[in-house]
């Protein structure tokens, strides 16, 4: 099977761990959104979209895309860059004159600089608790008058700096370059050639019952959130602005595989997607960045993209420019797992796209029943079991984890009733058969797995109070 035919056939299987993963981290709300070779194979959402009024979340809810802006901004100053209206080494003070007439050292940091964090440039000024809504988030000349007075960290190629101030003197780079606003620029440019209708530069008061309610974290482990109201982040637009969904995010991710050109040449892309800056903290690697994007690797695959994090939304979109694979997870919660989940649901696509490394899927003899009837969700006291068919193969996988490949087992069905776990070194049950019961009707009553024994949830759940103490004779054949 191709890779869109692959995920189709398993997207219901995603579905259903995206939404064990929101129950379990107790995430208000979560967006998902896959897109393959131009179809769009998953558009799900689960939860709310306002904890305190109980609003169901749909898919069209407008997220707060947060730091996702900068690849909007890296996108527009690459198109500039093509139109011959900017260069890259062009210094930021000849769009920002006032940092040239206050003698600031920042004038003299040029594009690509500013688009790869390294500037050297602070990053969100020493009075930022507009983060907290303390007070409005900057305007022009505040900005610019905090980055005259506080502004410089590093010398400029110093070190990678992450930087929203920075990406703020951008935006008004793209402005001073174009004629138009940041908002009219990356509307023209961008959203209306793509054809987008729920994706913008800033928030939106006209759309305000559109928007997905942001929520505070459950703090020291307390239950009830609360919610955050969504404000304009003026002057800081093109490093945290924009709203989107998240299927329209997968189709601006779309526009960032190579061989499309609705909005750059593939040289442009391959500047932006470039490995920048290997990111270190305390002499370990901790991320990787290019012009405008993070560049990353899940397994084998190596991705492209951004996450961002607003007031109550946490984000991450994952883009595959070569194989034309895009996942992307909204959030609405200051504690939201996007990153987590995105990256989990890559994981088990590769995981139904390949078998495991060492495994060899062998055909089933056709006497024995379909896989499908070997699948289910078992629980016992220790959590949560799933068996599933992923990429046409019969795997066991624990739904609750943030990573699905631990404890993942790939599976062989021996017979009607029984499964045995790939052969292999471990500290599992590997090797071992797995060995089912089944109800008069044909379905699954229970799982035996390295001789314990789980059932479905509702089952378990009936029995789980007398595991809370010896009932019973050990059990000794």
């Amino acid at each position: 099977m191709s890779q869109t035919e692959t995920i189709r056939a398993a997207a219901g299987y995603l579905a259903q761990f995206v939404e064990t993963q929101a129950v379990h981290q107790r995430v208000p709300g979560v967006q998902v959104a896959i897109r393959s070779d131009d179809e769009l194979v998953l558009d799900m959402a689960v939860g709310v979209a306002d904890a305190v009024a109980g609003t169901p979340l749909r898919t069209d809810h407008l997220f707060r895309i947060a730091s996702h802006s900068k690849t909007f901004a890296a996108t527009s100053v690459m198109q500039l860059v093509e139109a011959g209206r900017i260069r890259l080494d062009d210094a930021i003070g000849q769009y920002v004159p006032e940092l040239v007439e206050a003698g600031s050292p920042i004038a003299e940091a040029t594009i690509r600089e500013l688009l790869g964090h390294q500037s050297g440039v602070i990053r969100d000024g020493v009075h930022a608790d507009f983060w907290q809504l303390a007070y409005p988030f900057p305007d022009r000349e505040t900005l610019i008058a905090d980055i005259v007075a506080d502004g410089r960290v590093y010398a400029r190629n110093e070190h990678f700096h992450y930087s929203n101030v920075g990406y703020s003197l951008l935006g008004l780079a793209i402005e001073a370059a174009s004629g138009q606003t940041f908002d009219e620029y990356t509307r023209t440019h961008i959203i209306e050639p793509l054809g987008l209708t729920r994706t913008g530069a800033e928030y939106d008061p006209a759309r305000a019952d559109e928007y997905a309610s942001g929520h505070t974290a459950l703090l020291f482990g307390t239950h009830e959130r609360q919610v955050i109201e969504h404000v304009d982040t003026r002057v800081m637009s093109a490093a945290t602005g924009f709203y989107s969904t998240a299927a329209e995010l997968t189709e601006y991710g779309a526009a960032h595989w190579f061989g499309d050109t609705r909005l750059l040449s593939d040289d442009s892309k391959r500047l932006m997607q470039r490995l920048e800056s290997v990111v270190s903290s305390y002499g370990e690697e901790v991320g990787r960045y290019g012009v405008g994007m993070d560049v990353r690797k899940i397994g084998d695959r190596p991705l492209i993209g951004h996450s961002g994090g607003y007031p109550g939304h946490i984000t991450r979109t994952y883009i595959d420019p070569k194989d034309k694979l895009v996942v992307s997870v909204l959030t609405n919660a200051v504690d939201g797992p996007a990153t987590p989940i995105a990256t989990a649901l890559v994981k088990l696509i590769d995981a139904a796209l390949t078998p495991r490394r060492g495994f060899t899927p062998a055909a089933p003899a056709e006497v024995l029943p379909p896989l499908e009837s070997y699948t289910g969700r078992f629980a016992n006291l220790w959590g949560l079991l799933d068996l599933t068919v992923l990429g046409g193969r019969l795997v066991a996988l624990d739904p609750s984890s943030a990573d699905p490949m631990e404890g993942f087992e790939e599976l062989e069905v021996v017979g009607p009733d029984t499964l045995r776990v790939h052969p292999q070194t471990g500290f599992g049950s590997s090797g071992e058969l797995i060995r089912l019961e089944r109800a008069a009707d044909g379905s699954i009553a229970s799982v035996r797995v390295g001789g314990m024994t789980s059932w479905p949830v509702e089952e378990f759940l009936r029995r789980q109070p007398s595991m809370l103490r010896v009932t019973a004779a050990q059990v000794t054949a």
